[in-house]
């Protein structure tokens, strides 16, 4: 069977959530303010926000990406015919270094301002 996918309508526009409402079996909050603590309250799989200005993330998807990284997130517009998804992932990275105490040492020097 199926796991039921969980969704969350975080905020406008309202025919896109009157869309997703009819599709999905959803949860719906009216405010950013009210969205991180549902999400974790509800733990959905996909969240669906409003898209204030076009080309710049919504903040609420960075708290919620850095908190909940397994949550997918899609913006949608509230004045044009334009939506995005956002995911987090991890980028793994390798270089080969000399098997040696010199080489451990300068990987762990060189490396340690990629990690935040």
């Amino acid at each position: 069977m199926e796991k039921a996918i969980r969704v969350l309508v975080a905020n406008r526009p309202r025919m896109m959530c009157e869309l997703i409402l009819a599709t999905f079996a959803v949860g719906e909050v009216a405010t950013d303010e009210e969205i991180s603590n549902t999400v974790e309250r509800t733990m959905p799989d996909l969240v669906v926000v409003a898209i204030d200005e076009p080309g710049r993330r919504p903040r609420v998807c960075d708290v919620v990406l850095r908190q909940h990284p397994e949550i997918k997130i899609i913006g949608v517009d509230t004045k044009q015919t334009y939506s995005v998804f956002y995911w987090a992932s991890l980028d793994i990275h390798l270089s080969a270094i000399e098997a040696s105490e010199e080489g451990l040492l300068g990987a762990a020097r060189s490396r340690k301002d990629l990690v935040q």
